[in-house]
């Protein structure tokens, strides 16, 4: 973790508010939020969806990867990333090293409930989402849990008082630079 960075960077599956908790952290710690699907979206000028569409998967996490390298060199941002920029061993690396990543969790059906009426989520555009869910989370919890630094559980009480929660974190303090 860089120690002092002023980073936070929001890792876990989509569904579990990593953009809900990422706006209010920022705005709580006084930094600035980005979202890099959004980002992402932006600079394309296009959404994933058509991303995927027109480059497929590995179009979009070669996209993903470098939009990664470019914002976790920043400082001072709270980054709420893709469910899927953990594929990637070089996306886990720069995260581990440039900020403090912490790991946002829910239950299978939290996320089912969250997402079962988002049609902008090309991975879920099937005849059973959960259990695409449960396969994606079967894949991806373990690169989730080598690359977070903490972990908290979403879901379980209000995104406000998950995000005090995250910020009285002694580990979230160093990060920030507001230990003392």
């Amino acid at each position: 973790m860089a120690t002092g960075s002023g980073s936070i960077f929001l890792i876990g599956m989509m569904g579990v508010g990593k953009t809900t908790i990422g706006r209010l952290l920022a705005d709580a710690a006084g930094l600035e939020f980005i979202d890099c699907d959004r980002e992402l979206e932006a600079r394309a000028g296009v959404s994933i969806a058509t991303i995927f569409e027109v480059e497929g998967e590995e179009g979009f996490r070669r996209r993903e990867a470098a939009l990664l390298d470019e914002l976790t060199q920043r400082r001072g941002i709270v980054l709420a990333t893709g469910g899927g920029a953990v594929l990637r061993e070089e996306n886990r690396r720069v995260l581990r090293e440039r900020g403090l990543v912490i790991y946002l969790h829910s239950t299978v059906d939290e996320i089912v409930r969250r997402t079962r009426r988002d049609t902008a989520r090309p991975l879920l555009q099937t005849e059973n989402p959960r259990a695409r869910i449960e396969q994606l989370l079967r894949e991806r919890e373990p690169l989730y849990r080598q690359t977070a630094h903490l972990s908290f559980q979403s879901g379980v009480t209000s995104p406000k008082k998950l995000v005090k929660r995250i910020l009285s974190h002694p580990d979230v303090a160093a990060a920030l630079g507001t230990a003392r």
